[in-house]
């Protein structure tokens, strides 16, 4: 039994301490907003925050999460620069398929968080990370650079 604070809510899971954390959101809690990429850490699909950090949940044990702020897709919006990532990516319809995107927009907020102006090559090195199969670059660091300037 390990306790776990997402989205701000202290929720105990039945789990092994080894099991991804990825699978604890999805398959033990039901979050199925953080998706399933690769499973080896080098597509970013299931990118999550841990303690503001952006990590993939793909490889981090449900040990290395107990005790620490985790944060999803489904909470992203409760922060100022969530809402307004989020906010942004609606208006310049960033998604095309969308199966990265929950990802994306958790790698952009963790960046405007750390660097609330970034540059195309602090995006670049950011978002580095994270592939969209359906090359929605250009859209992404549009609306990164939008995020930026609040709309």
């Amino acid at each position: 039994m390990a306790s776990l604070n997402v989205n701000g809510k202290t929720l105990d899971v039945n789990a092994d301490s080894n099991t991804p954390l990825l699978w604890v959101l999805r398959d033990t809690l039901g979050m199925t907003g953080t998706k399933f990429g690769c499973g080896a850490a080098l597509c970013g699909a299931c990118t999550v925050h841990l303690d503001g950090k952006p990590i993939r949940s793909c490889s981090t044990p449900l040990s290395a999460a107990a005790g620490k702020k985790i944060t999803t897709i489904e909470g992203i919006g409760s922060s100022d620069v969530g809402k307004k990532v989020q906010a942004a990516w609606a208006s310049l319809d960033v998604p095309q398929c969308g199966y990265c995107q929950s990802g994306q927009i958790m790698a952009a907020t963790a960046l405007l968080t750390e660097k609330p102006k970034p540059t195309d090559a602090d995006i670049d090195n950011a978002m580095a990370g994270n592939i969209c199969r359906c090359g929605t670059y250009p859209r992404i660091r549009a609306a990164i650079h939008k995020a930026a300037k609040g709309a």
